[in-house]
């Protein structure tokens, strides 16, 4: 009776509440593109002899965090890192400017390329998502973008990943509230998540993670040439894209799981589907929620697509620019930080679709069979 009466008081409140997290895409999209992150967290579910158990849902989340151990992984010698010479910032050694082929001497083949928002293709350096950079490499293979959020951050200000905000702008100065693009401009929102700055002819990102004192988690720096390119906020939303973006946000993911001690997740081909047809219906049909308008859930869709799950979760971001912001806004979502960094997931899919303003909307569906 007891559970009866406390599952009854969690649909009441659910059902309550449910205009304050459930809106119409067309409700939350601002008059002005700003970078806003929407998002939501749905409970941790459990599936016992293939059915969804309903009960006690406010309870299963607690319950359900078993332990599964690290994979063993070899230890990966630490990378020395020395100021760079010509820019103020280098990523692994690796400046804006430098040669493909010095990069690939020091690192190896990339274990990945995928497409950007910029055209170009992200290429991902790691070992076991270890000393994890990413770069991008123009026409002629010069580096003109990177990326990393690992301990890889050098620069000539002494400035490294762990800082906090305050000492980036002891250091920097104020940042830039405006990037002008030959056809429009953007207004700079980033609600404290990141600093934007223009330095030696590169736009760098500084991120932070809100929840570790406001210190810096990642850094991006993109050619300022190359920024430059964008003739409209979001590119066209082409087939490429979808997948550049969709890989990009799995290694992401396992990036900051391994940094933080955690294991690998193994990319699930068939979830990703599911968390593709998410995307899509978002996309299609205007709405952004966990439940879909046939009043589906993450367990009902993946169970409707046939997979088998012991703990599932879900994490859902819309309008960010790329994977990068989108990744780093879960992270400073403490619900979505907690599915990235869940010891007891094992696999993700990712799936992302774009609506008819080419706006991403990305779906993450961390499991375990």
């Amino acid at each position: 009776m007891k559970r009866f009466f406390y599952s009854l008081l969690i649909i009441m409140f659910a059902f309550v509440t449910k205009p304050l997290w459930e809106e119409s895409v067309h409700e939350m999209i601002p008059e002005s593109v700003s970078d806003t992150f929407y998002s939501i967290k749905e409970f941790t579910t459990q599936i016992i002899d293939g059915d969804f158990s309903h009960d006690q849902l406010g309870e299963q989340y607690l319950s359900l965090h078993p332990t599964i151990p690290d994979e063993e992984q070899e230890p990966v010698k630490k990378i020395a890192l020395s100021i760079p010479d010509e820019q103020v910032f280098s990523v692994g050694n690796v400046e804006i400017g430098d040669a493909k082929g010095d990069v690939e001497q020091r690192y190896g083949a990339a274990m990945r390329e995928s497409e950007n928002e910029y055209g170009l293709a992200w290429s991902t350096y790691h070992e076991n998502y270890q000393n994890f950079i990413m770069v991008a490499y123009d026409d002629g293979e010069i580096v003109r973008g990177l990326f990393t959020n690992q301990d890889l951050l050098t620069s000539q200000f002494g400035l490294e990943i762990g800082d906090t905000r305050s000492l980036v702008h002891e250091t920097l100065g104020e940042s830039e509230e405006f990037i002008h693009y030959d056809s429009f401009s953007y207004q700079i929102n980033s609600e404290d998540e990141y600093d934007i700055y223009r330095i030696d002819g590169n736009y760098v990102t500084i991120f932070y993670d809100l929840h570790e004192s406001d210190r810096v988690t990642a850094i991006q720096l993109i050619d300022a040439e190359i920024e430059m390119i964008k003739n409209d906020l979001y590119p066209p939303g082409s087939q490429a894209l979808k997948e550049g973006f969709e890989y990009q946000l799995f290694d992401l993911t396992n990036a900051t799981r391994v940094y933080n001690g955690l294991s690998i997740l193994e990319w699930e081909e068939n979830v990703r589907e599911t968390a593709r047809k998410h995307s899509a219906d978002m996309a299609e049909n205007q709405f952004f929620s966990h439940t879909n308008l046939a009043n589906q859930s993450l367990s009902d869709r993946m169970i409707e697509d046939g997979i088998r799950f012991r703990l599932a979760g879900e994490n859902l971001a819309y309008g960010q620019f790329n994977s990068i912001f989108a990744h780093q806004g879960l992270m400073n979502s403490a619900g979505h930080r907690e599915n990235i960094l869940h010891d007891g997931f094992t696999k993700l899919g990712v799936g992302v679709a774009f609506n008819r303003d080419q706006h991403p909307f990305y779906t993450e569906n961390f499991f375990t069979d």
